[in-house]
């Protein structure tokens, strides 16, 4: 039985665990890239503008991407829900930022990235997303962690003697009857746990972070794989537009990248980078 309080209550204000996790996420991600930059011999202005950049790009690009791909009739009947934290539907009201999608994030983040190398630390952006993919794995883990909070993104029912069964008495009425169900968010955040080590390793104690692009290749080929793998056990997210083949929207979205992530390995080798001219100085 999986049937949490909705966060922190700090008076008047209730601190939800969902808003604690991104704020987990993004705090952490900040101290590790720090200790990237410090590993890599950069200069530490250069942090506090990647850090805003990604912010943005995150919220942006991962609510026009549940919009579009999921709930696009939000541009006429709510449209400045699509942007802000609110709704104007039956009144003006604060809401939040609900309803986020990891693909829009993706899209969003590489944009903004690729304006951060060239105009900002003015670097290879594959050098740069290698780093980033590091940081965005681990905050992948929190971001599923505040989803398995707030009883969404559930999986679908599963055997009750099965000992992955969990019941979620607060789900969304979109799933129906209370029932066991597979706790897909912990399968996910595991798995991206998982891939953080696996990167963090590969970065620290192998000559990989000189072969741009290599990183995040890897990255992007083992994280969309586990979201590929776990969509077979998850409940439809909204109303799912892209389907084919009996894969779900989800599902589809993640092959480009994958294929993306073993297209940029193999072109890894065409720039590979010197330890000398990794650490050269600012």
């Amino acid at each position: 039985m999986w049937d949490p309080s909705k966060g922190i209550q700090l008076g008047p204000i209730t601190l939800h665990f969902y808003s604690l996790m991104f704020v987990l996420a993004f705090g952490l991600g900040y101290v590790i890239m720090s200790k990237i930059f410090k590993i890599d011999n950069v200069n530490q202005k250069y942090l506090e503008p990647l850090f805003t950049w990604t912010l943005i790009g995150t919220i942006l690009g991962a609510r026009l991407g549940h919009v579009i791909f999921y709930q696009p009739e939000l541009f006429k009947e709510d449209f400045w829900s699509v942007f802000l934290p609110i709704s104007t539907k039956n009144g003006l009201k604060f809401t939040g930022f609900s309803g986020l999608a990891s693909h829009g994030a993706t899209i969003a983040v590489i944009i903004t990235t690729l304006y951060y190398s060239f105009k900002i630390i003015r670097k290879n952006p594959l050098w740069v997303l290698d780093r980033v993919g590091i940081v965005v794995a681990l905050g992948g883990t929190f971001v599923r962690l505040g989803n398995f909070f707030n009883s969404e993104i559930i999986g679908k029912p599963i055997d009750p003697t099965s000992p992955f069964a969990i019941l979620f008495p607060q789900q969304s009425s979109e799933y129906g009857a209370t029932v066991p169900r597979y706790p897909t968010q912990l399968f996910e955040a595991f798995g991206y746990i998982c891939l953080f080590v696996l990167l963090w390793i590969l970065y620290t104690k192998t000559s990989k972070k000189y072969q741009q692009g290599w990183l995040f290749g890897l990255f992007f080929i083992i994280l969309w794989a586990i979201r590929f793998f776990v969509e077979f056990l998850k409940m439809p997210q909204g109303d799912e537009f892209i389907q084919i083949g009996g894969l779900n929207t989800g599902q589809v979205l993640s092959i480009p990248f994958m294929i993306a992530g073993v297209i940029i390995m193999f072109m890894s080798n065409k720039f590979k980078i010197t330890q000398a001219e990794n650490e050269k100085p600012d």
